[in-house]
């Protein structure tokens, strides 16, 4: 009897429509973070004028990212709320500029209202990054629609004030899948058709939830969409170590490599350079 060597399911492939333009996600893409607010972690103000966001823009393309995450309001424990129009004004032209000099970059725009979102469509984004789920603002998602932009869906609490509690969970993953397909099947209600899930490392999750979202990666979405990891400088890493966010580089490297293995496509990070797949 003649017996067949095994087959083994290939490696699902991605690609998302941004614009018009296919991007394949076959290789993992690097966001590179631009935060243009006073008050992030371990960057507020370095880069909130229009001259020192192009330049770090300019650095963070040289060094690897194939993508520009663009954010105008501070998510962290206690930073200060904006209003959609404060987002706008700090924002300014700083979307168009950076199209305009790297016209083949792809920029996300990181807030969780749609009137910052349409003013961002015009100014030229490619992706909605939205850590809220379309849960702080009513408009949100029915705006995502009209831009047919891809959608990066971020598991989080119901509100703006309760978005860093943490809730007990008798398995993250077991809750991240039971939100996401219930999100997901909001967002085609509407017509939101690329979908990129982000499991919200450093939101409403304990040390050991974070620790199990990277040991068990894969079982999130079952395979059927592409994920975005975002644990660049959050505590969750450095605060065990007695390290500051600046101190735990080999950390990160070593636990991005590790979610790269396990299927993650977009790694949002402060420093390209550090990536190497």
């Amino acid at each position: 009897m003649k017996f067949s060597a095994p087959t083994f399911p290939q490696p699902k492939t991605f690609s998302i429509n941004c614009n018009g333009r296919l991007v394949d996600l076959t290789k993992p893409k690097i966001m590179g973070i631009l935060n243009l607010t006073p008050d992030s972690f371990s960057d507020g103000g370095k880069f909130n004028n229009d001259n020192l966001a192009l330049q770090h823009a300019e650095q963070l393309i040289k060094d690897g990212a194939e993508i520009i995450d663009i954010g105008a309001q501070s998510t962290r424990p206690n930073s200060t709320f904006l209003t959609a129009e404060e987002e706008i004004k700090r924002l300014g032209n700083i979307i168009s500029s950076i199209k305009k000099e790297f016209p083949d970059i792809l920029i996300s725009l990181d807030t969780f209202y749609g009137k910052v979102i349409e003013y961002g469509y015009n100014e030229g984004i490619d992706i909605v990054n939205d850590i809220s789920a379309g849960q702080f603002d009513d408009n949100m998602l029915t705006q995502v629609a009209k831009t047919e932009l891809p959608y990066i869906l971020m598991h989080i609490n119901s509100s703006y004030e309760k978005m860093h509690e943490k809730p007990h969970y008798d398995d993250i993953i077991l809750e991240l899948n039971r939100f996401f397909f219930s999100k997901i099947s909001e967002l085609k209600n509407l017509g939101i058709k690329d979908i990129i899930l982000d499991p919200g490392f450093g939101f409403s999750k304990t040390q050991e939830n974070q620790l199990q979202i990277i040991d068990e990666l894969e079982y999130i979405g079952f395979g059927d969409y592409p994920i975005l990891i975002g644990i660049s400088r959050k505590s969750f890493i450095y605060k065990p170590l007695g390290k500051t966010p600046l101190e735990v580089n080999n950390e990160m490297a070593e636990l991005h490599q590790k979610l790269y293995q396990k299927g993650a496509k977009i790694f949002r990070v402060h420093e390209p350079a550090l990536l190497r797949f």
